[in-house]
């Protein structure tokens, strides 16, 4: 805290009462913020390409969260001594996102979050490995930087089960009907030689440039690192977890049943919806899409001339073998030939495309069983590192053919690469906003794009196109089991059953889906309500503008602002609409 307000008085000095300075002001408190979080979180820093802090994990203590609040509300303090009436538009604008995003962090402090989210099936300590899936591995310091990390790993650790047995006093555990994922995640992290731990596999691909001195002894401090430090720690965390945790795990699988959990949900789905909906609200919206896609696949069922029940339609795709690849090697080969075939495409619907290329990689194995079907890592912000769109390999006969398509549309392009690199790349924004993390846009982006999929020829097969209307479906489901669970005390399976009833996602994925809900509330209720202020927004400008009505135009001025909230997008679509309509 003392560091970062040192960096902040050095850095606001400017001459007062100008425009000019409350602009240097505003940037200078955009900078000091922006580099207190990367501090703050090295992991954070990795994933956007900051690999100054390589050597450590982030701090947990309780020393540590108290003085990132009381920067958070110094930050805000210092906001409000900024004129915001003599700033640009533009800077009014970032002034406004920059409290908002702060104000939502303070918001949350009084339920104290990071105690659910220290792990869970998904993410937590358990998968600290994969974090060399963001780390180059070029240079001898970048192997010191790891060893070095491995070495401090015993505190992060620690600090986790210290987390843990404060949210067990609290009871504010998640609960057991998903925590009993961890003990076989933990067991992966403790094998009986260092050299299969996935902490070792960076050092299994060292680069030629790296000299044999260099590289045995880098070996050698990596190997002693995890047997002497790693896998004790998680020796540490599997017995405190067993005895500890999982015993203590809450019986019940909503939110609502932990200290002002429903108050708790409401300012998560206020944070991930970025509107004023309630769970009610958002429950009711599930139960009208659902029926309006339910009616939409009930018309390509019909299509395909299938004789039998809506649920034995959903037993045929989840059973025939045609639908499914036999080998990982067959779907990932799919999932690749998916994402070449349309990136030319795309030119159709956008006239500015990202420079940043994608990749497409497998999940690891470490987390694959017990993570979705696919997710996209963004690049670095400096251009040193792709983007990447990773395809779940683990079981292949339960991930069907025909999600290959709108899957690939939503992760890669034109959903979350093609978004999240064109905002990194507008250097005209300030790093927060080129970074922004309103979920509603960037899932509500990511899914309006699947439907884009029909446009670029991508569901001409009716099988595809049902695929389509399973991931819209799903997301339809989200709003009513995910509101179901945590705000109308439905349990696990009630959740498990609604969705199986209503969508042709297979019982892996379903079980999964469900679980991740659990863990993480309110953040599936994103998706679906960005989608629709999307759609509705585009039926606005093709109603207003006619012929005159431009979808790449569209999409570039949705495209133009980075993540913004729900309000935001929508001041600034209409403001393009009635421009348009103004020209001749």
């Amino acid at each position: 805290m003392r560091h970062f307000l040192v960096l902040l008085a050095a850095s606001l000095i400017a001459v007062p009462g100008t425009s000019q300075a409350a602009d240097a002001r505003l940037q200078a408190l955009f900078d000091a913020a922006w580099e207190a979080d990367l501090r703050d979180n090295p992991t954070t820093a990795d994933y956007y390409g900051d690999h100054r802090y390589s050597d450590q994990w982030p701090d947990l203590s309780t020393a540590a969260f108290e003085a990132r609040y009381a920067r958070y509300a110094a930050v805000l303090a210092e906001l409000k001594t900024i004129p915001r009436d003599g700033l640009s538009n533009a800077d009014k604008l970032n002034y406004d996102l920059f409290a908002q995003d702060f104000e939502r962090r303070l918001a949350a402090q009084p339920f104290k979050p990071w105690l659910y989210e220290a792990i869970r099936p998904r993410d937590g300590v358990q998968s600290a490995s994969e974090l060399a899936e963001l780390l180059p591995f070029a240079t001898v310091a970048d192997y010191e930087a790891w060893v070095a990390r491995l070495g401090k790993f015993g505190t992060y650790v620690d600090q986790n089960i210290a987390l843990l047995e404060t949210a067990i006093r609290e009871k504010r555990t998640q609960p057991h009907s998903i925590m009993v994922r961890i003990p076989e995640q933990l067991a992966n992290q403790i094998p009986a030689n260092p050299e299969d731990s996935p902490f070792f596999a960076p050092f299994t691909r060292m680069p030629e440039g790296i000299g044999e001195d260099d590289r045995a002894r880098l070996i050698g401090a990596g190997g002693r690192a995890i047997v002497e430090v790693v896998i004790p720690a998680f020796k540490r965390l599997d017995a405190f977890f067993r005895d500890r945790y999982l015993p203590a795990a809450r019986s019940s699988d909503g939110i609502w049943d932990t200290p002002d959990g429903l108050a708790f949900y409401a300012n998560r789905a206020a944070f991930h919806t970025t509107t004023g909906l309630t769970p009610d609200d958002i429950h009711e919206i599930g139960l009208r899409e659902v029926a309006r896609i339910r009616a939409e696949m009930d018309g390509v069922i019909e299509r395909v001339g299938f004789k039998g029940s809506f649920e034995e339609f959903l037993t045929f795709l989840r059973t025939d073998p045609q639908f499914y690849y036999r080998t990982p090697e067959e779907l990932f080969t799919a999932y690749a030939a998916m994402a070449k075939r349309i990136d030319p495409e795309l030119v159709k619907l956008f006239g500015k495309l990202p420079r940043t290329p994608y990749g497409v990689r497998a999940i690891p194995m470490t987390s694959a069983p017990d993570t979705t079907t696919a997710y996209y890592m963004g690049p670095a912000i400096d251009g040193t590192r792709a983007g990447y769109y990773y395809v779940n390999l683990y079981r292949p006969e339960v991930r069907p053919k025909y999600e290959i398509p709108v899957l690939s549309v939503h992760e890669a392009v034109p959903g979350h690469h093609l978004q999240i690199a064109l905002a990194m790349e507008d250097k005209s924004l300030p790093l927060f906003r080129r970074n922004a993390d309103f979920t509603a846009y960037i899932e509500g982006w990511a899914l309006y794009s699947e439907r884009l999929g029909e446009q670029m020829g991508l569901y001409d097969d009716p099988y595809d196109k049902f695929g389509q209307l399973t991931y819209d479906m799903w997301r339809a489901v989200r709003l009513v089991v995910d509101t179901g669970i945590h705000a109308k005390q439905w349990t696990r399976q009630q959740a498990i059953d609604y969705f199986k009833a209503n969508a042709a996602k297979t019982e892996a994925d379903i079980v999964n889906e469900v679980d991740r809900y659990i863990a993480w509330p309110g953040q599936a209720l994103a998706y679906k309500i960005g989608q629709l202020r999307i759609l509705d927004l585009r039926r606005e400008a093709q109603t207003a503008l006619g012929e005159k009505f431009d979808i790449r135009a569209f999409h570039d001025t949705v495209l133009a602002s980075g993540a913004v909230p729900l309000d935001v997008l929508t001041s600034r679509v209409e403001a393009w609409i009635a421009a348009q309509a103004k020209k001749n």
